[in-house]
């Protein structure tokens, strides 16, 4: 008696299965939806890097909004398995050796195809959406935390209708994709409680580029709010939110040091806020007691006049550049410091390459324990550290309610 032949579908789940659990999967595309859900579209799965270990990111498109979420090896298998040949009659499958695709009938019938050319270049032809023409190939290789054909990025007019780019907005989708990933690595580290939503304030959110992406990420499991200087930006940013689906996305006009917001947060974000508008959002981070705080500081003017040089650094900070620079590190290094004092971990590092933005240090600070205050120790360091350049003044450590001048300590 001879043996079944397996389907087609059941060698393709074969298949996908070596994919997943070998590493090697590059991209799986599920098309030709035949559900219930009208405004679906097709499904795309990637694997990522997550601070927990390897993840497969799945985002369901629909028509006019994107639904990430992230499972790992085993469950994702479950979750492809029942909707391959049923909920979705077609599917590539792209690995780094060889290609697949799966074509199936509603009445279960179904062929498949494996190629063994070039798996990468493969996925790239089918899906030009996901790459710039000003790409090299390690950008059209690289796994996008954001998809590049994600409804939103077209709505605020930082890609076309192909997925790429606009004219003047490369370094804008870059920076976009550098921010999710960070972001997503961020979340991961703080280790937030998954029995709730993360309650996520944007200050200073501009035309609410990294707003969406930080909606985008979180989903359902995120309530993200953007506080924007101009009512016209407000009025833009909300009809998009509304348009492509940002349920539990919202905008509203005001100043950092004043706009209203949640007394309990989770995450607060200020890229780009001029000068002490950054120790503004800071402030109020630590003072919502916020675990996670993200800032990219810009135009860090308030020490340079107070800046005494040390005799041995004097003939050097003669120059205006050098004083600009050395103003922006101090600067930001109280800013770290006074924020482990308050209790929490700080990092500083580049955001982006100094090519797409001058303005590319990020500060990320987690709460590290309940709030309270460093031992007298650490804050002698930090006004040590401020007396050695002069500085008797900065805008957060005002806000803080830390003295930098030693024999005032006793007021902190």
């Amino acid at each position: 008696m001879s043996e079944t032949k397996p389907s087609a579908r059941d060698r393709f789940l074969t298949l996908v299965r070596a994919a997943l659990h070998e590493g090697a999967l590059v991209k799986l595309t599920l098309g030709k939806y035949r559900g219930d859900d009208a405004t679906l579209r097709n499904l795309f799965i990637r694997p990522v890097a997550l601070k927990t270990g390897p993840h497969f990111a799945f985002v369901w498109r629909h028509a006019t909004r994107d639904v990430t979420k992230n499972f790992p090896a085993t469950d994702a298998l479950d979750q492809i398995e029942p909707l391959l040949g049923r909920a979705f009659l077609d599917a590539h499958l792209f690995t780094n050796t060889q290609s697949a695709q799966l074509e199936c009938q509603p009445d279960g019938a179904g062929r498949l195809k494996v190629s063994a050319k070039p798996a990468t270049a493969e996925a790239n032809r089918a899906d030009l959406a996901e790459r710039s023409p000003a790409s090299g190939a390690h950008d059209r290789a690289k796994h996008r935390v954001i998809p590049a054909e994600a409804p939103w990025l077209r709505a605020l007019g930082v890609t076309n209708d192909r997925g790429q780019p606009r004219e003047g907005m490369a370094d804008k989708f870059r920076q976009i994709q550098k921010f999710a990933e960070l972001f997503s690595h961020l979340l991961a580290e703080a280790d937030f409680p998954g029995d709730r939503p993360l309650r996520v304030a944007d200050m200073g959110a501009g035309k609410g580029y990294l707003t969406f992406a930080i909606a985008a990420l979180l989903g359902e499991r995120g309530i993200v709010h953007g506080i924007v200087a101009r009512a016209v930006l407000v009025a833009l940013c909300s009809r998009i939110a509304r348009e492509q689906g940002f349920a539990h996305l919202t905008f509203s006009a005001g100043q950092i040091a004043s706009a209203p917001i949640e007394n309990a947060l989770d995450v607060l974000i200020a890229l780009h806020a001029c000068d002490t508008a950054t120790d503004d959002a800071l402030a109020r981070g630590v003072s919502a007691d916020a675990r996670l705080l993200i800032v990219a500081p810009c135009c860090q003017k308030e020490l340079r006049p107070q800046l005494a040089a040390p005799p041995v650094l004097a003939d050097a900070l003669r120059h205006g550049i050098f004083q600009e620079r050395q103003a922006e590190f101090v600067t930001d290094a109280l800013r770290a410091q006074l924020l482990e004092w308050c209790g929490y971990r700080t990092k500083v590092f580049e955001f982006v390459s100094t090519e797409h933005t001058a303005k590319n240090l990020m500060i990320a600070a987690i709460r590290a324990r309940p709030r309270g205050r460093m031992d007298d120790a650490f804050a002698a360091s930090v006004r040590a550290f401020a007396q050695f350049y002069g500085i008797r003044s900065h805008a957060l450590a005002r806000q803080l309610g830390f003295s930098l001048t030693p024999g005032e300590a006793k007021q902190d």
